[in-house]
């Protein structure tokens, strides 16, 4: 580092608010005292959708659509504190799920700044993550105890079978199948618990999506329509080409279990390039874009209501027979990854869609 760098390093930043409020990476509203919007920084234009030209001088209510009356009620009060989590927030051709403060500015009488984090990306939740991540560990540890002594259990049923008279061998049948089953669930708890084994080298992006989409229509005998739409000039993206496969493969898969009674069931696959809504993760203690997306949309009845806030964590299904850890190891591939996954229902369209921001190859920060 040379001196002229290292001496620039140790000086504060200026005092200019808007260079601030900039920098960060949610979103920031500064409103006047009448509730119009005086700045906002680029964050919030990638979460509403809206350039900052079409954001400032506007009214909140018209920029923020908020469908908890609680909330409107709090932000009708400007002098009064507010902080929100999870709150319904009409953006795009949807509703997402974000975090909400209003912080009044106390040297100046009537201003306040208001913050928006996406409740369903990875906005300012390290800690979160961090805790969950210790949560999945836990039962991984203690899978890998349970596995020894279910190998004893199935070859002590193998030698059984041996044994035992004819009739009575698919009893020992039913041991080792039902050993296998548990085996099974405990290797995919322990992939979830497990530390990030997926790199973010270079990916081709279709050719990862095509090879899934490949496997799904040879398991699959059904009448489902899989559909692509992609957009053929997105560069390379940031992933590893298993990890990927495995993630659409799983989306893909659960989407056409979804729709599968329909009359008509389809899913489609589609990819494009987002200019006007990019969103930011931290990683690696840098801001980094996530322009690239991938949308599984399928047109069955969607995840029941009750689950929809739950569906990336472990153990949580509305399949009858399934084991929940489809979805939550699916985020911890995309994140793994440097990735965001959410989900979300259009309930007009009928649609169910899940969604996947990845990083440019480009922009991967080295490490």
């Amino acid at each position: 580092m040379s001196k002229a760098l290292a001496a620039a390093s140790d000086q504060p930043p200026a005092p200019d608010a808007a260079s601030q409020v900039a920098s960060f990476v949610f979103a920031v509203l500064l409103l006047d005292p009448r509730g119009r919007v005086i700045e906002a920084n680029p964050a919030a234009e990638d979460l509403l959708g809206r350039s900052a030209s079409r954001l400032i001088g506007a009214d909140l209510a018209e920029v923020l659509a908020i469908g908890d009356p609680r909330v409107l009620a709090g932000l009708a009060v400007a002098d009064a504190p507010l902080v929100a989590r999870d709150v319904p927030l009409a953006a795009g051709p949807g509703t997402r799920r974000v975090n909400l403060t209003s912080s009044p500015l106390h040297s100046h009488p009537g201003w306040r700044a208001i913050t928006l984090s996406d409740v369903g990306g990875d906005f300012g939740i390290a800690e979160e993550a961090r805790g969950e991540e210790m949560a999945l560990r836990a039962p991984a540890v203690l899978a890998h105890e349970i596995k020894n002594p279910l190998a004893a259990i199935r070859g002590a049923g193998q030698l059984l079978a041996r044994r035992l008279p004819p009739r009575d061998r698919p009893l020992a049948g039913i041991i080792a199948a039902e050993v296998d089953r548990i085996a099974g669930l405990i290797d995919r708890m322990q992939q979830l618990g497990s530390a990030p084994s997926t790199g973010a080298g270079r990916c081709n992006l279709h050719e990862a999506i095509r090879s899934a989409l490949a496997g799904v229509r040879a398991a699959r005998g059904d009448e489902v329509a899989l559909v692509e739409a992609f957009d053929p000039s997105l560069p390379a993206v940031a992933a590893d080409p298993a990890a990927l496969q495995q993630v659409i493969v799983n989306l893909v898969t659960n989407a056409c279990d979804a729709c599968a009674g329909q009359e008509a069931p389809r899913v489609e696959v589609s990819t494009r390039f987002v200019s006007g809504l990019v969103y930011n993760v931290v990683r690696l203690g840098k801001a980094t874009r996530l322009p690239v997306e991938i949308l599984v949309t399928d047109n069955g009845p969607g995840i029941p209501p009750e689950l929809r806030d739950h569906v990336f964590e472990p153990f949580v299904t509305g399949k009858a027979h399934g084991q929940g850890l489809g979805l939550a190891l699916v985020r911890k591939l995309v994140r793994d990854m440097g990735g965001r996954i959410a989900h979300e229902r259009d309930q007009r369209a009928g649609l169910t869609r899940f969604r996947i921001n990845l990083a440019v190859a480009a922009e991967v920060e080295p490490g």
